[in-house]
């Protein structure tokens, strides 16, 4: 006959994911076998039934025929896993799920890291990575010259930094090296740890040594043998031309150092100014440039303030309102050697109120059709 895995998870058969999920943290942490009182069997049959009740697929082909096709799950098929065989039977059990449940709803007092388990079990656990420090962020604020062709700045940063009395070794200068006490020279750790899928062996290198399996005789007298110090250090930082607001720059290496590993990076985050005038628009720049009804019907020269300093603007006759003149290499730097243009839009100044000459002027241009 077939299980009926709601009533194995106490929930009935419209019951929500959420719901079944519920279930299932609160009958897993009371039937855990590694738990006093706990139940193997029951805990064995509360993760077969969840196995398939949190799948929709194997949900909706138990519902139609009482049984599961698509995989483990059904019964007899070994659905979940059993405590005490090893690695069979992962399929269909969601760890993270398990591992949220002990330590949430139903699970209180009842903690254990299972990521950090299944890291051990199938390598590139925690302890065998190279380790690294942590990454550091800074802001910078830039005027829009500053921004436009670019600059360079000098920051005091306070931080972790390898100690240059021992060059990070931790030990002191001339000091010979011994064997680790701890991993014995060897360079790595083995440790054997206890789970509810029974007992493995992990191995993990020696923060002691760094790995390298010898310490020194006598530590460092700067450092006490951490192998780096906290301390200012200047770092300079290039800011590249054309650089917009909000962008972000990395220097490698040049976050926290950490003993015996390799230091974070520093994040530089930038924040432009805003210019009076002047915008950017690519690799151009564009202004408006306000001139009187007169300079655009009989033409003018105007002085203009720009990045580079003041420049005169021809400005033809009869130009139009909005109409924009091109003033080529003034913009933005593209590279060595080439740069965008500055745009510059006409905006005709109309005088509010007119004088009775200048009123009879405008008559005469009225009749003659301008």
């Amino acid at each position: 006959m077939s299980k009926d895995y709601y009533e194995s998870l106490g929930v009935p058969k419209n019951a929500s994911k959420e719901d079944i999920k519920k279930a299932f943290r609160v009958l897993a942490h009371k039937y855990h076998p590694d738990k006093k009182g706990g139940d193997e069997k029951k805990f064995k049959e509360v993760n077969e039934a969840y196995s398939v009740l949190s799948d929709d697929k194997k949900r909706a082909e138990y519902d139609a025929y009482g049984r599961v096709f698509s995989g483990n799950g059904g019964p007899g098929q070994n659905a979940g896993f059993d405590p005490s065989s090893g690695f069979s039977g992962f399929e269909g059990f969601d760890f993270s799920n398990f591992a949220q449940g002990f330590g949430g709803e139903g699970g209180a007092g009842f903690d254990f890291g299972v990521g950090d388990i299944f890291g051990d079990i199938f390598g590139g656990g925690r302890g065998s990575r190279v380790r690294r420090g942590r990454d550091i962020s800074i802001d910078i604020e830039l005027s829009f010259a500053e921004s436009v062709f670019g600059t360079e700045r000098r920051v005091l940063i306070r931080k972790s930094i390898a100690c240059s009395h021992c060059h990070g070794d931790g030990g002191e200068p001339g000091t010979s090296m011994k064997t680790c006490p701890v991993c014995n020279g060897k360079g790595k750790i083995r440790e054997t740890k206890r789970s509810f899928i029974g007992s493995f062996t992990s191995v993990h290198n020696c923060e002691e040594c760094g790995a390298t399996g010898k310490v020194p005789e006598k530590k460092c007298s700067v450092c006490q043998g951490a192998g780096i110090v906290r301390k200012e250090k200047e770092i300079v930082v290039k800011i590249p031309a054309g650089i917009e607001n909000g962008e972000m720059i990395r220097l490698g290496g040049e976050g926290e150092m950490v003993a015996k590993g390799t230091p974070g990076d520093l994040y530089v985050k930038i924040h432009v100014k805003k210019h009076s005038q002047i915008t950017k628009d690519g690799p151009n720049l564009s202004m408006d440039l306000p001139v009187k009804l007169s300079s655009a019907l009989l033409g003018d020269e105007y002085n203009v303030s720009t990045l580079d300093g003041d420049i005169k603007i021809k400005i033809p006759e009869g130009i139009k309102h909005g109409e924009i003149l091109r003033v080529k290499g003034k913009g933005v730097p593209v590279d060595r050697y080439h740069r965008g243009d500055l745009l510059i839009r006409i905006k005709i100044d109309l005088p509010a109120k007119l004088s009775k000459e200048a009123k009879k002027l405008v008559e005469e241009l009225k009749k003659e059709g301008v």
